[in-house]
């Protein structure tokens, strides 16, 4: 298994350090429960546009390399219940 240190930088880094230490293989959580972990509110693309939650860690998406350089992915979006399923990467 790959060990990985979530970002030290960044609006998004408290989302990587949550799942970091997270005991589970996954993780499902509400956009508000993202909202307080990060301790501000998420932009409205996040709610409206599934391509926000991609899995990138080179390019726009500054979100995405939170939770991927903390070795997780993401592997489910329900836009309808304002929810995403994160996965460890193994």
């Amino acid at each position: 298994m790959i060990t990985r240190r979530p970002s030290d930088g960044g609006k998004y880094a408290p989302l990587g350090r949550y799942l970091a230490s997270a005991g589970e293989e996954s993780a499902t959580l509400s956009f508000g429960r993202i909202e307080s972990i990060l301790g501000t509110a998420l932009p409205r693309s996040a709610a409206t546009h599934r391509a926000w939650w991609d899995n990138e860690i080179h390019g726009g998406h500054v979100q995405a390399r939170a939770w991927m350089s903390a070795g997780w992915r993401v592997t489910e979006v329900n836009l309808g219940r304002s929810s995403v399923t994160f996965s460890k990467e193994h």
